[in-house]
């Protein structure tokens, strides 16, 4: 991901577009893109600044405070499927995509693929 452009550059921006010159042009003027003028002049008009919001960072995981549930079921039902699973932390209001499901037993450790050797 790269950098944010200056705070400097953008006010500059943001000050030709509101003092009447269009997006284009002020777009050609800077070296920006017109999507970056229109996004800036929009942030500007919504907060009285042109300073960039929070970039990267990590999302909460969603399934964390359930990982007792979803040991105690795999526990209880060796055969119980990805699908299974998601449908039973759905019936408790936790709504989360199969692929969510996977990740978690992955990175928990909680893995239950189905074996010929085990019972």
């Amino acid at each position: 991901m790269t950098r944010a452009l200056s705070n400097d550059l953008r006010e500059r921006v943001v000050a030709a577009v509101v003092a009447g010159e269009s997006s284009r042009a002020v777009a050609s003027r800077f070296g920006v893109a017109v999507s970056s003028v229109v996004k800036w002049s929009q942030r500007y008009r919504a907060t009285g600044s042109v300073a960039p919001g929070k970039m990267g960072g990590h999302r909460k995981r969603i399934l964390e405070p359930h990982r007792t549930f979803v040991a105690e079921r795999i526990n209880q039902n060796p055969h119980l499927t990805l699908h299974g699973l998601k449908d039973e932390l759905a019936a408790r209001g936790v709504t989360v995509s199969h692929n969510a499901v996977w990740q978690f037993l992955r990175r928990e450790g909680l893995r239950f693929k189905k074996n010929a050797v085990r019972p």
